[in-house]
């Protein structure tokens, strides 16, 4: 799957998970500063993704990700 597929699910994962508009999310945003998503945010997310996905992610991946962007690298390898 292409990366504008994968941030496509991405941003539907964020809207639902968080109630963030769709305007306010975008490959660059930072997860903390502009979206204001903290580390416990991120284990919500991945514990949503996995369930929707049936993978087992590690939340580990997790801790250095700082956009949207980082998301979309870090699960890509994940979604076949």
């Amino acid at each position: 799957m292409d990366n504008d597929n994968i941030f496509f699910q991405v941003k539907e994962l964020l809207i639902s998970e968080f109630k963030l508009s769709a305007d306010s999310i975008s490959p660059e945003k930072r997860l903390e500063e502009d979206l204001d998503l903290d580390s416990l945010d991120m284990v919500d997310f991945l514990m949503s993704f996995n369930e929707q996905r049936n993978k087992e992610i590690d939340v580990g991946l997790f801790k250095n990700a700082k956009t949207v962007q980082d998301i979309v690298d870090l699960i890509r390898p994940f979604w076949k």
